[in-house]
């Protein structure tokens, strides 16, 4: 039986004969149902239509992306590390010249994810490459639609997952809302991957936070804050969002400050 897909924002249901009447994630008000209605398609359709493309943003950290774009359009993020190699999001698009790729790259070790937009093929992931472990926030554990013993669900506001790679929750845009933090990149520089938990915005000096992004709904202002006085408790230079070119390749800890604070301010 096929793996369905939804079309409009890429999560794997169990397989089926037939697809789902519905995609909950997407009736959620922080995605939506396009307006032409639910649309599915399967892993072996999207194969024939789409690739992912590679881009090294530093040593040891890359991105891929599905082309053409396919749902959210979010890229994910390899990175690797002396003690394994961890896949950051995920997209839904798992060929061959993928899994060689990751194979040549070191493989993966482990799974992590933002929220539960990016969850997509998880499983898949998974499964190729031998089972790892998918570390999701147990806040978010009802969107799992198609559930694996390979997803972990850990509990409070900090897991690391590997030694200087640490997994935190800053909620906001969904309850178990988490970034990544690298303690110690090439240069001995803090990276973040944010996802859009924390927004890089098309102005790459500036960032923003939202509890729906398609329909534009803001958070509180006092989450803003409390996202941002927890990101001043970790040392980074460097940002990278979901989305190709959302990019802070420097002074991206003073980026999150100043903006944390101008967003407060015009809500005020």
């Amino acid at each position: 039986m096929p793996t369905f897909l939804c079309s409009t924002c890429g999560t794997s249901y169990p397989p089926a004969e037939a697809p789902p009447t519905a995609c909950p994630i997407c009736d959620d008000e922080r995605q939506y149902v396009p307006i032409s209605g639910q649309a599915w398609t399967t892993r072996e359709k999207l194969a024939v239509l789409h690739t992912n493309t590679w881009r090294q943003h530093e040593p040891d950290l890359y991105s891929l992306h599905t082309v053409p774009a396919f749902a959210i359009n979010q890229r994910a993020f390899l990175l690797r590390t002396p003690a394994g190699n961890i896949l950051w999001d995920c997209v839904a698009h798992l060929d061959d010249a993928t899994i060689s790729i990751v194979r040549a790259l070191g493989g993966l070790s482990a799974i992590a994810i933002s929220h539960p937009h990016y969850y997509t093929t998880m499983q898949d992931w998974s499964a190729a490459f031998g089972n790892i472990p998918i570390y999701l926030h147990t806040a978010d554990r009802q969107w799992i639609m198609r559930p694996s013993e390979s997803i972990v669900l850990w509990e409070g506001d900090t897991r690391e997952i590997l030694p200087g790679i640490t997994l935190i929750r800053l909620g906001g845009h969904f309850s178990g809302g988490t970034v990544l933090h690298w303690r110690q990149a090439h240069d001995g520089a803090g990276v973040v991957l944010s996802g859009d938990i924390i927004q890089v915005a098309a102005d790459v000096r500036r960032v923003s936070f939202l509890w729906s992004y398609p329909n534009m709904m803001p958070l509180p202002a006092r989450e803003v804050v409390r996202i941002g006085a927890m990101m001043e408790a970790r040392d980074y230079d460097r940002m990278y969002g979901a989305f190709v070119g959302k990019d802070i390749k420097r002074d991206a800890k003073a980026v999150v400050t100043c903006s944390v604070k101008r967003y407060v301010e015009l809500l005020a």
